[in-house]
């Protein structure tokens, strides 16, 4: 129905705004944009500022300095109302006396809609989430991933340029959990709307988004496409806290290593697990499995289902991990063994700064 999809997508822009609970700078000097019909997810672990952040655009909270508008209006100091942005939180806030259709018909009912566009847009809502046999449901009647779509039903009826989303998978087991982020994300292109999304799953930002913002101590360590930030983190914080990574300080290494790469003292070398190639000690590495330098001990095995991780001991205490495919034809170390360590590439080990 092309006459209930969102007519226009929203663009968000922060502008070095600062909010502080007494003395604690929670989001310090924050600047960034989302564009219009963007999946925008901030990242970060407890405490990095990015719910806060999520607050202050969704109204709940008030920045103590900076602007943020929407579009071209400054929208710092207006109330919830006033925004008109959908939501959906992490413990869906239905209400449990309403059924599946007046909860997705209730904030059509505080805009004033007459009754029967209000029933026929919230129907297809629910239709759009493919809850229509539920639509008489109480939520307490539903499982956890229907009373998620209600949420979504219920975020997207009146048609809002942005949908902010608060950890709302958070409660999922992880197969639903999965199949609830193709679900969002489908509806989100489906209705070309912007979204600005909370999370501290890395594999959910992944997955979810077309760009991240990594935080850390209310402030943001890297902007970036999901591959981008990945594969070239900005520094230290960056890489560890995207996926997994082997962070090897200068100090750790050894001299002509260091040199051959040109490492300088304070410098860390970068390398996803699943970049590294162990060889027998014993073997010649093949050009493209080249050796660079490294050897080390296995010390422990790891079954990850799809991937055998390698935690291989390096010397002075340095550890370095190496993630390989669970295949019947995969070289198979023992714990003990000897090995030499190697990536496929030069580009795959990068050297990055601490912040």
């Amino acid at each position: 129905m092309d006459a209930q999809r969102v007519k226009s997508a929203g663009r968000i822009r922060f502008e070095h705004v600062v909010k502080r609970y007494g003395d604690q700078t929670v989001v310090d000097d924050l600047s960034f944009v989302v564009e219009p019909g963007e999946f925008f997810s901030l990242l970060g672990p407890s405490g990095s500022g990015k719910t806060t952040t999520l607050m202050m655009l969704a109204g709940f909270a008030l920045p103590d300095g900076g602007c943020i508008s929407l579009d071209s209006t400054d929208i710092s100091f207006m109330t919830p109302q006033q925004r008109n942005l959908g939501m959906v939180f992490q413990n869906y806030a239905l209400f449990p006396h309403m059924s599946v259709l007046d909860n997705v018909m209730f904030p059509l009912k505080v805009r004033n809609f007459d009754r029967r566009g209000a029933r026929e847009r919230a129907q297809w809502a629910i239709d759009l989430v493919r809850l229509t046999p539920f639509a008489r449901r109480l939520p307490k009647e539903l499982s956890g991933g229907q009373q998620q779509r209600v949420a979504l039903a219920r975020a997207v009826v009146f048609h809002p340029k942005v949908v902010l989303m608060d950890e709302p998978l958070g409660a999922l087991d992880k197969n639903l959990r999965y199949q609830m982020q193709m679900e969002i994300k489908a509806l989100q292109r489906k209705l070309e709307m912007t979204v600005v999304f909370v999370t501290h799953d890395q594999e959910e930002a992944m997955n979810m988004s077309d760009r991240i913002a990594i935080m850390n101590n209310g402030r943001i360590e890297q902007i970036g496409a999901p591959r981008d930030v990945y594969e070239t983190p900005r520094n230290v914080f960056a890489a560890g806290f995207l996926g997994e990574a082997n962070i090897l300080p200068y100090a750790g290494l050894p001299p002509d290593h260091r040199e051959r790469i040109g490492m300088r003292d304070g410098d860390n070398l970068f390398i996803r697990p699943e970049r590294v190639v162990l060889s027998p000690a014993h073997e010649v590495p093949t050009p493209s499995h080249a050796e660079h330098g490294l050897s080390g001990q296995v010390e422990t095995i790891s079954f990850l289902g799809h991937t055998i991780r390698y935690q291989v001991a390096i010397g002075d205490g340095l550890k370095i991990y190496a993630d390989t495919s669970n295949l019947a034809d995969a070289c198979a170390f023992e714990v003990g063994d000897p090995v030499s360590i190697g990536w496929k590439r030069h580009a795959d080990a990068r050297i990055i700064q601490h912040g």
